[in-house]
């Protein structure tokens, strides 16, 4: 692969227009710098997917599928748009989109922070396990479908069926809710609340006042056998 250091300050530069994703991210596993800058990436799918180490990654344009899945301690930022899925089951770090990302943005993420400064498409925090997530604007349909941990921020509006069958994960929007999914409703906001949203707000970059949020969760219904559930 072709990987050059400019200065001992300067970052690694891959170009993907003449390197490999595989070898880009073969690179990114055995990191030999402490800082990459990726160029060219013409929505390839994986850039900068299992990274492991406390790494900073800069990938420059738009990515595909799964861009910094796995990510495990990286900081990574996609100057740019993101493809389905990035940030899949993320463990730790953080991963930032400064664009828009598609659909199931930090699915099944278990830790870390995903901020998307622009918005998500559905299924945004699909199953997430403990990650936290901030949207700087809109979020679509069925975003947190069995969310089980971590907390979602929504800057924008939110979609149809919200947190549909929600766990304990919390949810943060500040505009509107086309519709709640099943199991989630509207929660006090306490003072408790507000302070953590805005440390998550502060970690994001974004100016909101907390107060402007209201907060989701389940009601606990589906936690419990009925018979009239039974045929």
């Amino acid at each position: 692969m072709t990987a050059t250091v400019e200065s001992t300050q300067a970052p690694a530069v891959v170009d993907l227009a003449t390197t490999s994703v595989r070898e880009l991210n073969a690179e990114l596993h055995a990191p030999k710098a402490t800082h990459y800058a990726v160029h060219h990436p013409q929505g390839a799918h994986a850039i900068a997917a299992g990274v492991a180490t406390p790494i900073t990654v800069d990938v420059h344009g738009h990515a595909g599928y799964y861009a910094a899945g796995m990510n495990d301690g990286g900081t990574i930022t996609v100057h740019g748009n993101a493809g389905t899925g990035v940030a899949e089951n993320m463990m730790s770090g953080l991963v930032r989109v400064t664009g828009d990302a598609s659909q199931s943005a930090g699915a099944t993420a278990h830790g870390g922070l995903l901020v998307i400064e622009g918005s998500a498409s559905m299924r945004c925090g699909i199953s997430m396990k403990g990650v936290d997530i901030v949207v700087g604007g809109d979020i679509g349909p069925m975003s947190a479908f069995m969310a089980q941990a971590g907390r979602l921020v929504v800057c924008g509006d939110a979609g149809a069926d919200l947190g549909d069958s929600i766990y304990e994960a919390r949810l943060y929007v500040r505009g509107s809710v086309a519709s709640l999914g099943a199991d989630c409703i509207e929660k006090e906001m306490r003072d408790e609340h507000r302070a953590e949203l805005g440390e998550l707000l502060a970690a994001a970059g974004l100016p909101h006042d907390p107060a402007e949020f209201r907060r989701y969760g389940s009601a606990r219904r589906l936690y419990h056998f009925t018979s009239g559930n039974t045929y």
